[in-house]
């Protein structure tokens, strides 16, 4: 039976990208409380400091540095900051993203997929690659990549996010083979919809909020609190035997469709 101190994260530190907001500051917050030392991530260093500011009234530890995940040297800045502080990295989450282009696929231009690509793709990646001598050094680490359930199927106007995911799916698989030997698990998250700021225009109105909504067997859109048990699972021990694995948290979106 999974022991209930294996959902700790005491003596761990954690870097969360995407984290001034949603479901990144949900889950920041969720590994301070559980002991771990959270590096919080994005590209404007204010609003990472207000999440800092929270977790440390809260009781917990945190680190706010400014970092745009297509920057292979802002990423390597990242890491050796957080290493300097703390001594190295246990756990990653990839959550920073972007969607520059909403329209049929055809109608984006090669500036729409550079951006998509280089941050939510190649972004996770470069962050991954960073942090892995770090982990090895360690005995290994967790990577927690939060992907979309638009990797898994077609979203209407979003089809470069929607590959780009897909990508993400691909890549945590990939990695979850190629790193396991040196105790370095690799698992995707996979949320529907979130009430978060990214996702703001498709949930604020309330006529496209209830379209939203007929789409999901649960009839409702997540709050990013929702996700966070999850990350903290596959951050903790209590994941030991667990990667190369996706985890769709959708309310039941992808299987079916809600009864009259």
């Amino acid at each position: 039976m999974t022991d209930a101190h294996s959902l700790r994260l005491d003596g761990k530190v954690a870097i969360v990208t995407g984290a001034s907001r949603g479901i990144g500051r949900a889950i920041a917050h969720a590994f301070a409380a559980a002991g771990a030392s959270v590096a919080l991530s994005s590209r404007t260093q204010s609003d990472l400091e207000v999440v800092a500011g929270e977790i440390e009234d809260a009781g917990g530890q945190a680190l706010a540095v400014a970092a745009h995940t297509g920057s292979d040297e802002a990423v390597a800045s990242l890491v050796e900051r957080v290493t300097q502080e703390w001594g190295g990295v246990d756990v990653l989450v990839n959550n920073a993203a972007t969607n520059p282009h909403f329209g049929p696929v055809v109608t984006s231009d090669a500036s729409h997929w550079d951006k998509t690509w280089d941050v939510n793709v190649k972004g996770y990646f470069r962050t991954i690659q960073a942090c892995l001598p770090s982990m090895n050094e360690r005995g290994g680490g967790s990577v927690i990549n939060v992907a979309s359930v638009a990797g898994e199927r077609p979203l209407p106007g979003m089809g470069v996010y929607c590959v780009s995911k897909a990508a993400v799916l691909m890549l945590t698989e990939v990695l979850g083979a190629e790193l396991a030997g040196d105790g370095v698990r690799v698992n995707a998250i996979v949320p529907g919809f979130v009430k978060t700021q990214f996702s703001s225009v498709l949930w604020k109105d309330e006529r496209s909020a209830e379209k939203l909504k007929a789409l999901i067997p649960q009839r409702r859109i997540a709050d990013p609190e929702e996700l966070a048990p999850l990350a903290l699972y596959l951050a903790s021990d209590a994941s030991s035997f667990v990667t190369g694995s996706r985890f769709r948290i959708d309310g039941g979106q992808l299987v079916g469709t809600p009864g009259s």
